[in-house]
């Protein structure tokens, strides 16, 4: 329809421009001694415009005829970027397949045209990690850090990623670190410094990063539980012989974290070790009185270094909720020892044995037995005990 107006309306002009020639008597007199031309001023008009378009259509071709050697260097130059971003594409889609050894080949192609080198390289040395290619895997290395420029924060993040692949957490740490000095630490970074502690005994800083996601909603309550628990764990276990740091440190602890039962025992363990009993059988005493936990009651009559007889009334107790607790009658049996009430120890030890016969039940009643100076009852025992091994 709009090629049929312009045409219309070309055919319209057309015939306006001859009836207005037709009525046009003018002339024009061109003198130039001693020769003079008259001409009329109709084919004046059409000489001028035609000469107008001709010189036009001449520097037309002279500017495109200079142009051209440069209109063949671009023209060259976007099919090599076609082709590079041709090869790009299809190297990160084979990576993704798991053809990783064609990945590596589109990655060389697409480095070596020059466009998108930085892709390139970091799809190259993930490629080269796959393959478990060493060599290769430092080659696109060195090619991913000579183009920095272009991909730096990703080039941290790649590296720091198969850092922690590799188990070499104190590496991942320091490229998460000079990521974060210029690019700060988003989700993915956060996360991968996380796991990057973790693998380094780097429980605080852990604890740190896990609260620091859980606040940005990267995880869940349900999610981030396991993980302090976990780092809570870590860092009392790095503190097992500093006793007035672990008592320090479970009071900072939030009171919802540190009603978890592995959590009680590993704290009761480290202050044992460390020479805090008393603190040790007070953390177990509240934990008891507030949930049950057998476990913990087995680690009860640990510490030789106690109040075994505020241990045992406190036990006995417990015992009234709990006479069938094989653990609870072998911790008693224990505590009485302690106090050389052979009598209920070994009351409470034959208990514990008819309840659930246990090895360490068994050898409790063989040195008991021993030190009552009853040879064959020790040695039914330690064989029981044996046997049960």
């Amino acid at each position: 329809m709009r090629a049929l107006l312009w045409l219309l309306t070309l055919a319209a002009l057309a015939v306006g421009l001859s009836l207005a020639a037709r009525y046009n008597e003018g002339y024009v007199l061109v003198v130039l001694p001693p020769w003079r031309m008259e001409i009329s001023l109709n084919l004046l008009l059409v000489t001028l415009v035609a000469g107008f378009l001709l010189l036009y259509l001449v520097l037309r071709l002279v500017i495109h005829t200079l142009r051209l050697p440069k209109a063949v260097r671009d023209f060259r130059a976007r099919r090599e970027r076609e082709k590079a971003e041709r090869a790009l594409q299809d190297g990160a889609r084979m990576y993704f397949e798991g053809r990783y050894g064609h990945a590596l080949k589109s990655a060389a192609l697409a480095f070596d045209s020059g466009h998108g080198k930085g892709l390139a390289a970091i799809l190259g040395l993930r490629s080269a990690h796959a393959l478990r290619d060493a060599p290769r895997e430092q080659e696109w290395r060195d090619r991913a850090k000579a183009a920095d420029a272009e991909i730096r924060h990703a080039r941290l993040m790649g590296e720091a990623e198969l850092a922690l692949e590799a188990r070499r957490f104190e590496e991942a740490i320091q490229l998460l670190d000079e990521l974060a000095a210029t690019a700060g630490r988003h989700i993915a970074a956060l996360r991968l410094s996380m796991r990057a502690c973790q693998g380094a005994g780097r429980w605080d800083e852990a604890l740190r990063i896990v609260r620091q996601l859980e606040k940005h909603g990267a995880l869940t309550a349900d999610q981030a539980a396991p993980l302090k628990l976990r780092a809570h764990r870590g860092i009392l276990q790095s503190r097992r012989q500093d006793g007035p740091g672990l008592r320090q440190y479970w009071q900072k602890i939030p009171a919802a974290e540190r009603r978890d039962p592995r959590l009680i025992l590993d704290a009761a363990q480290a202050l044992g070790e460390a020479g805090e009993c008393v603190a040790a059988g007070d953390l177990i005493g509240e934990a008891l009185d507030d949930a049950w936990d057998s476990a913990l009651v087995a680690l009860y009559a640990e510490c030789e270094e106690s109040d075994a007889l505020g241990r045992i009334a406190r036990a006995e107790r417990w015992l009234a909720d709990h006479p069938r607790d094989a653990r609870l009658l072998f911790a008693l049996g224990r505590l009485c020892q302690r106090r050389q009430l052979w009598g209920k120890a070994q009351s409470y030890l034959e208990a514990s044995l008819a309840v659930e016969p246990s090895r360490e039940a068994h050898l409790e009643l063989a040195r008991l037995m021993d030190r009552l100076d009853k040879p064959a009852d020790a040695a039914r025992h330690f064989r029981a005990a044996a046997e049960s091994a």
